[in-house]
């Protein structure tokens, strides 16, 4: 009856990294044991003080519809977080709270895009990005990177994509799934094309920005003067708080957008749940340094999966600065043949590791670079170890 559904939904690609949970899940359901490392979810509670917030909220009776764009003491928990990590200063009324950054991604592409506006992409990109904008009648523009400059688009290839119809360039930083960092230098070498061309707006995805390991120190687009009234920053508590499942993502950005977001949402959902927000404020206010255990332990991963995929014949990687993937390069294994299958693509290697190595990860295709694959190692060092090995003797 697919027929019946519009064509919107019909030509809609599922999220690749939740569609590998699923079959990993039924796998598991079928008996067999199955690693996943194919989810971007810190293995982490969260933190005692952040829950205490939301059982005091629950105390103090908050239960009600909260404002569409959140409540007061958020946004302002979330201007003190701004001025205080980005050196950004906001107004309330280009705050907007929205149910996890991935609504606040679509509010904005919502809000912004018409049919045939272009929006380029720095490849890899976050999986959803490319069908965000193609909901919202946009058309991705891709603009391939590799593992030789670590996964970081140039001013240069920046001006050869940029035409008539460009409205928008979206990134994030640190980028899921490299885990690559654009230093504040390299962002004001992509702000000097872009102040040629006033009229693109700038989505900069920063929901990594506490999980960096120190190589690279973390800059906001916004920040440059000249960038600063055509940047929306999008950022939200999931990752660097493990609140993946209280789903409370925001923006900062011009006012203009804001107001655009929040009279769409109105319309969709509302505002975001009371007891995760009221959480929220009280995550955001505590000092960054409150998290920074897990940010050591994602290091100590990191250098772990490295060492043991590095000595790994086949698998190309490069050294993330930031958030919990690693990328690798898998070209190496494109044209083997196992079985009487034979691998031709990123896709086709990581549904091998599934099916003859009982580990999840998620292909590059999703991507926008089909040359690699992402794993995450938001798991515990024993199953890091044992996937690894696994993922080994399968390729032998």
């Amino acid at each position: 009856m697919s027929d019946q559904l519009s064509e919107r939904i019909n030509n809609l690609v599922p999220s690749a990294t939740l569609e590998m949970a699923a079959k990993a899940r039924e796998l598991r359901a079928s008996g067999k044991d199955i690693i996943g490392l194919s989810l971007g979810e810190p293995d982490f509670n969260t933190p005692d003080y952040i829950k205490d917030a939301a059982i005091q909220a629950v105390k103090d009776g908050y239960n009600s519809y909260t404002p569409v764009d959140g409540y007061v003491e958020l946004k302002d928990a979330i201007i003190t977080k701004f001025k205080r990590d980005n050196g950004l200063n906001y107004e309330r009324a280009q705050i907007v709270v929205s149910t996890g950054a991935k609504q606040a991604l679509y509010n904005v592409a919502q809000a912004c895009l018409n049919q045939g506006d272009e929006v380029i992409l720095p490849c890899p990109y976050w999986v959803s990005y490319s069908d965000i904008v193609k909901l919202s009648d946009g058309v991705p523009i891709e603009v391939k990177t590799s593992i030789d400059n670590n996964f970081k688009m140039t001013p240069e290839q920046l001006e050869a994509a940029i035409t008539p119809k460009t409205k928008m360039l979206w990134y994030s930083s640190p980028c899921n799934p490299s885990g690559s960092i654009y230093s504040k230098e390299e962002l004001r070498g992509l702000a000097d094309v872009l102040k040629k061309y006033p009229k693109i707006i700038v989505v900069s995805d920063e929901i990594y920005e506490h999980i960096n390991y120190g190589v690279t120190t973390h800059a906001s687009m916004a920040a440059f003067e000249d960038m600063y009234d055509r940047t929306v920053t999008i950022n939200g508590v999931a990752k660097a708080f493990a609140m993946t499942g209280w789903r409370i993502g925001y923006i900062g950005a011009p006012s203009y957008i804001a107001r655009a977001c929040n009279k769409l949402q109105g319309q969709v959902t509302s505002g975001a749940n009371c007891i995760a927000q009221r959480a929220v404020i009280t995550a955001l206010l505590e000092s960054p340094s409150r998290v920074q255990y897990m940010v050591d332990e994602f290091k100590n991963r990191r250098k772990l999966i490295l060492e043991l995929l590095n000595n790994i014949d086949g698998f190309k990687c490069n050294e993330p600065e930031g958030a919990f993937y690693v990328y690798p390069d898998v070209t190496a294994f494109f044209g083997k043949t196992f079985n009487g299958k034979t691998i031709n693509n990123a896709s086709d290697f990581a549904m091998y590791l599934l099916e003859e190595a009982n580990v999840a990860t998620v292909t590059g295709d999703a991507f926008g670079n089909g040359n690699s694959i992402r794993i995450s190692y938001a798991a515990s060092e024993e199953h890091i170890r044992e996937a690894i090995s696994r993922i080994s003797d399968s390729v032998e």
